[in-house]
Formats: C-alpha cells, sequence, structure tokens
C-alpha cells in the first residue's frame, strides 16, 4: 500500500482482539474492506509479547478462545505458546493474516465530518517512514496497556545489586537461571506464574510481596470435556462448555460481592489444605481486600502452593528497604539473598495505545469522555474501542464487540448515513470511573481513562449475560446514538 490509502475500517492491532475483529467483519460484513495495522513484526499481542517462564492464560480458554473457532487442546489453563498458536491459526485459516500489516505503530487518527472519514497516521519501525491510511470507521484493538514497558517502581540501592534484574515484560530469551536464587517482587498473576516455574531448576524461588492477593487452585482440564467428547461433536462441547463457563465466573463474580466472606473462606481453606494449619495464611494469603475487589489469581492444579510445600519456593510478606549488592535489604530487618531479581510488579496503563485522537481539529482529552455501550466514546464519531472484562476472560467482551459493530456497520449501509456517533451532554450526568477495580496498576492510570455513567447507556457492566442481551438482543438505535 502506498501513503493515503482507504479502507472501509482500519483495525488497530492484530492481537486477540484485532484477529477476531477481523474475522467478524469478513463473516459478517462482507462488503466492507478493511486492514489491521499492527506496531510490532508479528501478530499475537500479548501472547507474542510476553515470554517469561511458565507464561500461560489465567482465565479458560473455552471463554478466552473465539466463537469461530472452538479451543481443541485438552488443557483448560492453556501456556502461552499454544495461545499464539491458536491465533495464528485462527488468522491463517480466515486469510485475517493477508490483511495485516506489521511495523506499523499508530500516532494519531484525525476525523473529519466533512469527508467522514479518519486519517490514521502510522511511523514505520521497519523503515522510519511515515504513512496514512484513511477509513471511515476505527477500532481500536491494542489493549490497554504499554508494550513498551512494564510498571518498574524505584527501589531504593537498585545500582548497588551486583546480580541481574529483569521485568517480566522483557524477559531475556537466553537466560539460564538454573541453580540460582531469584526473588521475585510481586503477587498478581505473572508472579504466581513464574514462581513455581522458576523453582523448577533455580536453587531457590521467593516470592516476595507488599501484601497478599486471593489465589484460587483450578483444575488444569475441564471434568465436562472428557465426559462430553466421546459423545458429541468438537464444535459443541465446545459451546457447552463455553456456556458453563461463562455462568460459572458469573456466579462466582456475583457471590463474591454478596457474600464475601464466603467466598474468602472458600479460597483461605483451598490454601489451608494445600499447605497445613502451620503454615501462616493470615499473613501471606489472606488479603485486606474482598474477593473480586482485584482480579483473583488462578493456579493450575495448586502449583505453587506444591512449591512451597516441596520447600522450593518459599513467600515473604514485607516492604524492600533498599537493594544490597546481593540482594534485598527488608524493612523486617530481613535480608533476602538473590542473583536474580525479577519484577513482577505490573503493567503500565495506556489508553488506545497513547493514539492522539482530533475530531475536526480539535484534540480530545480521554478523561473528558464517557464510554458508550462499553465501546464508544461521546462525541466521537465512528470509532469503537474493543475493551474486555476485568472480572472474566477478554474475548468474551471483545466477541460482542465485533459483532455489534458489524450489526452497526450493516445499519448505516442499509439506511445511507456515514457516520455514528454517541452525543452527550455531560452536565448533570453521574460519573464513575470506567474501570471500577482497586488493582494498583488500574489506579494509577484511572485519571487517564474516559467515565462511565451509573446507567445505561453509559454504564460499562463486568457481566456477559447483560452486554449479551443489550450489544446482540435489543434495538441498535436509541436517543443517544445519532447517525448522519
Amino acid at each position: 500500500m502506498s501513503s493515503n490509502n482507504f479502507v472501509d475500517v482500519v483495525i488497530v492491532g492484530a492481537g486477540l482482539s484485532g484477529i477476531g475483529s477481523a474475522r467478524h467483519l469478513q463473516r459478517d460484513c462482507p462488503d466492507r474492506t478493511f486492514a489491521l495495522l499492527e506496531s510490532r513484526g508479528s501478530l499475537g499481542g500479548t501472547w507474542d509479547l510476553f515470554r517469561y517462564p511458565g507464561i500461560r492464560s489465567d482465565s479458560d480458554m473455552y471463554t478466552l478462545g473465539y466463537t469461530f473457532k472452538p479451543w481443541l487442546g485438552t488443557r483448560s489453563l492453556a501456556d502461552g505458546p499454544s495461545i499464539l498458536q491458536y491465533l495464528r491459526e485462527a488468522a491463517t485459516e480466515t486469510g485475517v493474516d493477508k490483511h495485516i500489516y506489521y511495523n506499523r505503530k499508530v500516532e494519531s487518527a484525525s476525523w473529519s465530518s466533512e469527508s467522514c472519514t479518519w486519517t490514521v497516521s502510522a511511523q514505520c519501525s521497519d523503515t522510519e517512514a511515515s504513512i496514512e491510511f484513511q477509513c471511515n470507521f476505527l477500532m481500536m484493538c491494542g489493549g490497554y496497556y504499554d508494550y513498551e514497558q512494564g510498571h518498574t517502581p524505584e527501589f531504593s540501592g537498585s545500582d548497588d545489586f551486583e546480580g541481574l534484574v529483569i521485568h517480566a515484560q522483557k524477559w531475556p530469551e537466553d537466560l539460564d537461571y538454573t541453580s540460582k536464587k531469584i526473588v521475585v517482587i510481586g503477587s498478581g498473576a505473572t508472579a504466581v506464574t513464574l514462581v513455581p516455574e522458576l523453582a523448577k531448576t533455580a536453587a531457590h524461588t521467593t516470592m516476595l510481596q507488599r501484601s497478599p492477593t486471593y489465589i484460587a487452585s483450578v483444575p488444569e482440564e475441564d471434568s465436562w470435556s472428557a465426559r462430553l467428547s466421546g459423545i458429541l461433536p468438537a464444535p459443541w462441547v465446545y459451546r457447552i462448555i463455553r456456556w458453563k463457563r461463562i455462568l460459572l465466573q458469573i456466579g462466582v463474580f456475583n457471590l463474591s460481592r454478596k457474600r464475601p466472606q464466603m467466598v474468602k473462606n472458600l479460597l483461605l481453606g483451598q490454601v489451608r489444605e494445600a499447605l497445613g494449619d502451620d503454615y501462616d495464611i493470615k499473613t501471606h494469603f489472606t488479603p485486606k481486600y474482598n474477593p473480586w475487589d482485584q482480579r483473583l489469581c488462578a493456579v493450575p492444579e495448586g502449583d505453587l502452593f506444591t512449591a512451597i510445600s516441596e520447600k522450593r519456593a518459599e513467600v515473604v510478606t514485607d516492604n524492600v528497604k533498599h537493594f544490597s549488592p546481593t540482594g534485598i535489604q527488608l524493612e523486617s530487618g530481613k535480608h533476602l539473598d538473590a542473583d536474580i531479581i525479577v519484577l513482577a510488579t505490573g503493567l503500565t496503563m495506556k489508553f488506545i495505545g497513547g493514539t492522539k485522537l482530533i475530531v475536526d481539529g480539535n484534540s480530545v482529552e480521554s478523561s473528558k469522555l464517557y464510554v458508550y455501550r462499553g465501546m464508544m466514546l461521546s462525541n466521537v464519531p465512528n470509532l469503537v474501542q474493543v475493551f474486555g472484562y476485568t472480572n472474566a476472560s477478554w474475548t468474551l467482551k471483545s466477541d460482542l464487540t465485533g459483532q455489534y459493530v458489524c450489526r452497526l456497520l450493516n445499519h448505516m449501509r442499509k439506511t445511507g448515513t456515514t457516520m455514528a456517533v454517541p452525543n452527550i451532554a455531560s452536565a448533570g450526568l453521574e460519573e464513575e470511573p470506567m474501570l471500577d477495580f482497586s488493582s494498583g496498576y488500574i489506579l494509577r492510570a484511572a485519571k487517564e481513562f474516559p467515565k462511565q455513567g451509573k446507567k445505561l447507556p453509559w454504564r460499562v457492566y463486568q457481566n456477559f449475560i447483560i452486554d449479551f442481551i443489550n450489544l446482540r438482543l435489543r434495538p441498535l438505535t436509541d436517543t443517544v446514538l445519532k447517525f448522519k
């Protein structure tokens, strides 16, 4: 493609959301042309970027997988390479891969109401040239965090440490950690994934956390899958288990909100059964918040607890005073010896990949926007941001979003309209943060993200059933979305 290329739809990002959105367009809007602009040199997004040992999903593959491509693997919590292979197959089997333009980092998008087009400006990382694409509709599928760097707190004395310090988001491919003493700083999904894997060959692995996280041990394989596989075709099995998992996720989340102490007792009972009554569960595995106030971590078959029981790993709950030449000095006075320190300290969130939005010559401030139906933005025409669930699999929401966009585009084609914009007069609208979650990485970036209202259509629901009804079954038109 040369500069000033026109397609009907530009999709920014060729990861889980981008590939799925492209497939929905391809199938449900076959008369629309589209292109995917990917900033990196390969598809896969998160599942190509993260390479740390043991990388896997903490969402089951029956809901993380696409509606149009059944997950046929036996493991419910799949490893990163298997998920990446699944995404590559989804792209090549559908021909979506032929629409991907790699090494195209989108920097800005400018809307013109006069021509009803977005002009998308991208930097070509392989040639250092600039390129422009024009489209009528723009889908932002680049995720929610900064691909360039993760969150890296400042630690006193970090330059004094004589070993290796690495962030999990930038894991060196050739790192040999065999027989090394490793300290992993963090307590979230990355840390609980890393620790049992590192502990297999390291001399000793320590998970250092300031405060605990709720951790649930889950089966590596779904018991229903084996039973149904000999009776029903694979696509049917996939759909049945997918809906079973959806209902289970919703049920657990709602139970956590209505009866938090019950869920807390169940989760801590799992830990007590795995580690024994003598283990200090109150200090190391009992958070101060209720279950699902932050995202719940899942460990397959309790592998973290097994590593702790076998003394290959330990959990230390304390604060870092400073790094020393040989490890980490803690505020309690204890010293952790280390050859390698791994920072599993979280993500740096970035709204729509940091893309600068301009509407009719005016820069758009994301913090002043409201989210319409969980995807479009107030007073911003023909743009959708694909944002998954915080309490369930990302793909569940991205699939619904892709299907909604196709409904919207087909409605516009049928009615002869070329612009759809959610109009809002924000005065008097009760507002809340777009992401009602207390995780540190979300709180750090809350002011950079749009807001939500307290009722439809400005409410962002974290519930697949409600969204399914609103986005798939209810009428497309309302008093807010204006067509021109």
